[in-house]
């Protein structure tokens, strides 16, 4: 109805037979076009980077928390989470002190089958348990859980395929994906029509940022955001990764948010 109502607006000031008619009818059919883009665009999904692999997402009254860790205190200034979602055992993604002091009866948490395994009794809203390759319809977004797992001969014993999940949400008309701790596995290259990408570069427990680049390179997401990139020798080259990234795709926008201090 709006592209109608654009040319409609036009063809009626052009036939008003006056370049000043005209000149209007282009800027007013302008802002019409640009009222449109607006209007067809999803509102942006609000993130908020707490440390490593920790963060927030957030949409309207729809708060989700990914492997919340550090204790409960860290989030004391932020709205209570509807979901929380949990990739792996390790401790940069499941602090069960932290759960333990979070007022969880409204929080659903959504967990792979190892960390299940881990968690005390909680006093939460609901835990579903997904393994790799399951989907869920949630109240507020559909969820896919994804495999995680390393590819390296030497960082085989640090994530196995199908111990921890990575996710796909797709909320508000976008499709978000959270890498959790991989490398560049085939199921990450495959992945389509993702909007907003979380992908971990760190080692020797995940990738390489050529590793991340190639991956990333390969399932085209319309934002990445380099995230869980301390190693064991520091931080790894972010920089770096957004240079290959655009040297080869410059439609992909490369985005660094803070996430150590």
């Amino acid at each position: 109805m709006k592209h109608l109502n654009i040319v409609t607006a036009l063809l009626i000031m052009l036939l008003m037979g006056c370049k000043h008619s005209t000149e209007k009818a282009v800027e007013v059919a302008s802002e019409m076009a640009d009222d449109f883009h607006e209007s067809t665009q999803p509102e942006a999904i609000n993130i908020i980077p707490i440390n490593h692999a920790t963060m927030i997402l957030a949409y309207k009254d729809q708060v989700v928390y990914v492997d919340p860790v550090g204790g409960s205190n860290i989030f004391s200034d932020q709205e209570k989470p509807d979901y929380i979602l949990i990739t792996d055992i390790h401790g940069d993604h499941l602090d069960v002190s932290t759960l333990e002091n979070m007022v969880l009866d409204s929080t659903t948490l959504i967990v792979p089958p190892a960390v299940k395994e881990k968690l005390p009794e909680l006093k939460a809203k609901e835990i579903i348990v997904m393994n790799n390759g399951e989907n869920k319809e949630l109240e507020a977004f559909s969820i896919e859980a994804v495999p995680m797992y390393n590819l390296r001969e030497e960082a085989l014993k640090f994530h196995e395929k199908g111990r921890g999940n990575g996710y796909v949400l797709t909320w508000n008309n976008q499709r978000i994906y959270i890498s959790g701790d991989t490398e560049d596995i085939p199921e990450m290259r495959s992945l389509e029509n993702i909007d907003i990408a979380f992908v971990c570069m760190n080692l020797p427990y995940t990738m390489t940022v050529e590793s991340a680049a190639s991956a990333v390179l390969d399932f085209k997401p319309k934002k990445v955001y380099p995230y869980h990139y301390r190693g064991t020798d520091g931080m790894s080259d972010v920089d770096k990764f957004r240079s290959i990234v655009n040297k080869t795709n410059s439609d992909i926008e490369v985005v660094q948010l803070d996430w150590y201090e």
